[in-house]
Formats: C-alpha cells, sequence, structure tokens
C-alpha cells in the first residue's frame, strides 16, 4: 500500500521559513511529478509548487521567489523550502505524487494527510 507522509509544518513568525518534507512509501513502481498543494480555511486547495522526474519545476505566482521545491527521486521524497513567510501563507500543505503503484500500468495521483502551517503577524 502506498503512503505519503508529510512533516515539518509547525508555526512561525511572518518573515520566518520552514522546510516541509514528503515521504513516499509503499510498493512503487515509478514516480512521476510531484508536488505540494495547500488549503486555507475558506478557500478551496491551491498548487503551490510541482516539480517533475526531470527537475522542472512550477511555482504559483504567489510564492515565486520565495519558496524552492526540490526532490530526492532516489528515495521518493519531495521537500519544500518556504522563506520570507506571510501570514497569508498560513494553511494546511499537502503532498501530492503522480505514481505507479507495484505491479501496475496505469499512474494514480496519491495525497499525504497534510501538514499545518501558521505564519504569526
Amino acid at each position: 500500500q502506498v503512503q505519503l507522509v508529510e512533516s515539518g509544518g509547525g508555526l512561525v513568525q511572518a518573515g520566518g521559513s520552514l522546510r516541509l518534507s514528503c515521504a513516499a512509501s509503499g510498493s512503487i513502481d515509478s514516480v512521476n511529478a510531484m508536488g505540494w498543494y495547500r488549503q486555507a480555511p475558506g478557500k478551496q486547495r491551491e498548487l503551490v509548487a510541482r516539480i517533475t522526474r526531470g527537475g522542472s519545476t512550477n511555482y504559483a505566482d504567489s510564492v515565486k521567489g520565495r519558496f524552492t521545491i526540490s526532490r530526492d527521486s532516489a528515495k521518493n521524497m519531495v521537500y519544500l523550502r518556504m522563506n520570507s513567510l506571510k501570514p497569508e501563507d498560513t494553511a494546511v500543505y499537502y503532498c501530492n505524487a503522480d505514481l505507479r503503484p507495484g505491479g501496475s500500468d496505469y499512474l494514480y495521483a496519491y495525497w499525504g494527510q497534510g501538514t499545518q502551517v501558521t505564519v504569526s503577524s
């Protein structure tokens, strides 16, 4: 069974930094794109950053220049370094991976359980 587990969330003051980590585990044949999404109270889930297997990245305009996504494909892990955090970055952050489970011919989207990031002003 495939699982995505996030870690690294917490409470930080505005201007501070946090690093989120996400590990994909279980029976996995291959992992394609991985990414981070967030959902603030009363808002829809939105893309924060995404990275392909080849290392290409894309970011939400609101985080460009402040957040950096990276991955360790050998470990099936993805990271999100968040600098210059703002109160509007407060949300539950979810890890996402498009991957092929062991023995499957198809790609499926998997999600982590989410980690809370709270930025105080």
